[in-house]
């Protein structure tokens, strides 16, 4: 008997959840808010972070390690940052434990042993990474850095979920210092169109890029670039963010470089990152009610082999003839997996694969082997085709891409439906408690405006697309004139 997920229509975050921990992804740990990320999960971590480094690198980052601890007066060093980010602060104060007297075989924590100065463990990391820009940063030939670290942070969330929100997750971080401001912003840039290349590219979900409003920059930075993708439920999720950060932070550290002329000036900073919480996006773009869903660019495995025989005289002859064709596959550079497993039968193998995602499944019986064929089931459309064993291959290597653009389209015929232009408040209201999705409208560019209506709808402003076309027109809240429309929404 298969696993029974709940339905998306029924109880979207239940479904989300059942989805996480029934294909393997992750466990709630013993640590409250934090997650365990299984080996299938991690597989699928894994091949981002492959990709995504290949990318980074082919831009001129290179990779580095920070301390996982920062001196809170280093975190305090930029106000902006500090005061953004304290709230979420787990921090050390303390170095050794001891035997508790009072309870045999319990510790606690030695009063003798206060740290001189308390540590904040990193919610991120420009503070300690431009301490050390300035030992590293003298004169303009020093110039630029392109650093990228792939680390764990931890920001104490009250309410968590799996990869979306939990108190520690994983990610990378790029810090980089430029001598110009124009050569900082080309990188603020340059990284968001990295990261829109890649959730397009291999995770099959389109996404718009744009820029945050004030409320909504990080922390520190005089502009955030972001993508913003939406998911099934017509929920929006901000899926990487790009951050300009000006002069702030060599300013809070100090960090000048010697020009040319022989000047002195304040080092331009940026700052990039996605973590593990694009997994979520993965689940809740593509997935349904029979479980994962996985574009083939990114699926751990792309091609699983399922054989049905009777006896091991059977199983011995499918397992040869399946062995020559992962062999053929494996050579085009394709991920497969030959589930020879004897304790389990086909319909279970069946229904653990389609819980999975794996985008093509092939099942291999005694008639098979006498036709010369293979049936061959897709994961996205539930579909079956009859393939000739000695034209898998080329099948093979053609459903892959076919899947990895369907799923695309999909995604975005989905969004274009989702992206809805009003021009009044109650419409405005309407459309975000009933159809969802994004909301296109004009805004008045004051913060005032943007807090009352997140107040009364919980939709907030969620970028100001930079391919949105400037129009004169009227704040659909205060009435106050506009000249262009930005994007509004309900997101995670």
């Amino acid at each position: 008997m298969g696993t029974k997920l709940t339905s998306r229509e029924k109880d979207y975050s239940k479904w989300y959840n059942e989805i996480v921990v029934h294909a393997d992804l992750a466990e709630n740990s013993a640590v409250r808010g934090c997650m365990v990320i299984k080996p299938y999960g991690y597989a699928i971590w894994e091949k981002m972070q492959a990709e995504l480094d290949k990318m980074f690198k082919a831009t001129g980052h290179e990779n580095a390690y920070f301390p996982l601890f920062v001196p809170k007066s280093l975190f305090e060093a930029e106000e902006k940052n500090a005061e953004g980010f304290a709230k979420e602060c787990a921090v050390v104060t303390h170095y050794r434990l001891k035997n508790d007297e009072d309870k045999p075989g319990k510790l606690k924590v030695d009063p003798n042993a206060k740290l001189e100065e308390e540590l904040v463990v990193r919610p991120t990391s420009e503070a300690v990474i431009w301490n050390t820009y300035k030992s590293w940063i003298q004169s303009y030939r020093d110039l630029p850095i392109l650093i990228n670290q792939w680390a764990n942070v931890v920001r104490w969330e009250m309410r968590t979920r799996l990869f979306l929100r939990t108190a520690e997750f994983l990610w990378q971080e790029g810090h980089t210092a430029h001598a110009t401001e124009a050569e900082a912003l080309e990188e603020t840039k340059l990284m968001n169109q990295v990261y829109a290349d890649f959730v397009q590219n291999y995770m099959a979900i389109p996404v718009i890029q744009g820029t945050k409003t004030a409320s909504e920059r990080f922390a520190g930075a005089q502009e955030t670039y972001c993508i913003e993708a939406l998911m099934q439920d017509g929920k929006a999720l901000q899926a990487g963010t790009s951050h300009f950060l000006g002069q702030n932070f060599a300013k809070a550290f100090d960090v000048k470089y010697a020009t040319a002329e022989g000047g002195l000036e304040y080092v331009w900073a940026t700052s990039w990152g996605v973590s593990t919480r694009l997994i979520g996006a993965l689940i809740m773009t593509h997935s349904d009610d029979n479980g994962l869903v996985l574009p083939p660019n990114l699926a751990p495995i792309q091609v699983v082999f399922v054989p049905i025989y009777k006896g091991a005289e059977q199983q011995a002859e499918i397992a040869a003839c399946v062995e020559q064709m992962k062999a053929q596959l494996e050579e085009k550079g394709i991920r497969v997996k030959f589930d020879n497993r004897d304790k389990f039968k086909p319909g279970f193998k069946f229904n653990e694969y389609e819980l999975k995602g794996v985008p093509l499944r092939v099942a291999i019986g005694p008639k098979d082997l006498e036709k010369g064929t293979v049936e061959v089931a897709r994961r996205d459309t539930l579909t079956k085709t009859v393939v000739a064993q000695d034209a898998l291959v080329e099948f093979i290597t053609d459903q892959l891409e076919t899947i990895q653009g369907d799923l695309f389209q999909k995604a975005l015929a989905f969004r274009k439906n989702h992206i809805t232009e009003v021009d009044d408040f109650e419409s405005f209201k309407s459309v975000i408690e009933g159809k969802g999705g994004f909301v296109s409208a004009h805004w008045d560019g004051t913060a005032e405006t943007e807090e009352a209506i997140k107040n009364e709808t919980k939709a907030t402003i969620r970028c100001i697309p930079l391919e949105a076309k400037k129009e004169a027109g009227h704040c659909v809240y205060s009435g106050k004139p506009s000249t262009q429309r930005v994007l509004f929404a309900k997101a995670y």
